[in-house]
């Protein structure tokens, strides 16, 4: 039975494609000059995308000081929206919220750091030290769902960078936001990898017992030292663990997102993660393949050729491999599983242990329950008339 990564390593490496060295370019990772920064994600800070010149560092002796992990500092996005639409094929929602940009958990794999580009950031150590909150948030929900013509559906919450990242203990931004959909009475859908969730267990039991909100906790190793490399912010495996125990037991629906799979180095804990997961009380799983957009591509390269250059090879072959020859691949349906013999068997693998284990998948939302907030004002500023 091939439900081994070694065996999954092997069948992917048979491939046609891996037998012609010019359609498939073995990558070569390029170390970082430097020990990355402890406690930070990226190993650089490299130029974005939309630079009109580049830079390179250079050691003249001078600045003894360059070393130094760069410190968190918070700005204020003043946005004048809040909900974000897509209509993408392959996501279970078509409205999202995020009350933050950049996101200190750090993780070197999120698809989410090359958006640091837009607001004139590095998409590497910038992400995760340069931060934006929305402190008008909750005011302009409020805006959006009193808004004529409104139709109540899930608001995903989270889904670019997460809601309950370590500067939301003091700004408690997201709770203001739940706060609102509860008093709404308007569904809601979680992710997160952050213990601090449970912090608003009060808010998510209330919603949960008028079937209002799932909750997503995101799982991607149940190792705890590749996870303090991986995502040297986040919470760490076990307690993770606990919080989808935890949320479980408030009622709040919880699923698992086995996310991202990274070939040749977490997948072959995909069964033992689900399994972990469904025991602690978790009700549904999914699971989504890495992603390698933009300079995500570079940076993650560095990062497995300073902490895992015996592997760093291989993983990077395998996902070309899932990839059709290609770091990345964005088109829908094929963007979250990948293609090609490593991707069927990871896919098969998923589907067997999901039955196993007898995950009962999660109550559809009620969205009948909403209830408009008052429009007491015009956009002009004049009352209503009605």
């Amino acid at each position: 039975m091939a439900a081994s990564g070694i065996g999954a390593h092997d069948c992917a490496f048979r491939s046609p494609m891996n037998s012609d060295p010019d359609l498939f370019p073995p990558p070569e990772p390029e170390p970082p000059a430097a020990p990355p920064h402890k406690g930070r994600g990226a190993p650089a800070n490299p130029d974005l995308r939309f630079a009109a010149w580049t830079r390179d560092a250079v050691d003249d002796g001078w600045l003894r000081d360059a070393g130094t992990a760069p410190a968190t500092e918070v700005f204020v996005d003043s946005a004048k929206t809040i909900v974000s639409r897509n209509d993408s094929p392959d996501l279970p929602f078509d409205r999202s919220l995020n009350p933050y940009r950049g996101c200190e958990h750090g993780c070197i794999y999120c698809y989410a750091r090359p958006s640091h580009a837009y607001l004139g950031h590095s998409p590497g150590l910038d992400f995760e030290s340069k931060l934006y909150h929305k402190p008008e948030a909750a005011k302009l929900l409020r805006r959006e769902l009193a808004k004529p013509g409104y139709v109540c559906r899930p608001l995903a919450i989270g889904t670019n960078t997460d809601a309950w990242q370590p500067i939301e203990r003091r700004l408690r931004t997201t709770r203001t936001v739940l706060q609102v959909l509860l008093e709404l009475k308007h569904p809601a859908m979680l992710i997160t990898k952050s213990a601090l969730v449970e912090r608003d267990l009060d808010l998510l039991a209330a919603m949960a017992s008028e079937n209002l909100v799932h909750a997503a906790v995101s799982l991607t190793t149940l190792d705890g030292e590749l996870a303090r490399r991986l995502e040297p912010r986040a919470a760490a495996p076990h307690a993770r663990v606990e919080t989808i125990r935890k949320l479980a037991e408030a009622g709040v629906p919880v699923t698992v997102m086995v996310s991202p799979v990274i070939p040749g180095l977490t997948d072959h804990e995909l069964e033992r993660i689900l399994a972990t997961a469904r025991e602690a009380g978790a009700a549904g799983a999914s699971y989504s393949l890495l992603r390698l957009p933009h300079e995500l591509h570079d940076l993650f390269e560095r990062w497995l050729a300073w902490h895992a250059p015996e592997k760093a090879t291989r993983v990077m072959a395998i996902l070309y491999d899932m990839r059709g020859g290609k770091a990345n691949d964005p088109r829908f349906t094929h963007r979250m599983h990948g293609l090609g013999h490593f991707a069927d068997l990871l896919a098969q693998r998923f589907a067997l242990h999901q039955r196993r284990l007898g995950f009962p998948g999660l109550p559809a939302l009620d969205c009948s329950r909403f209830v408009a907030p008052v429009r007491r004002t015009t956009n002009s500023g004049q009352l209503d008339l009605f």
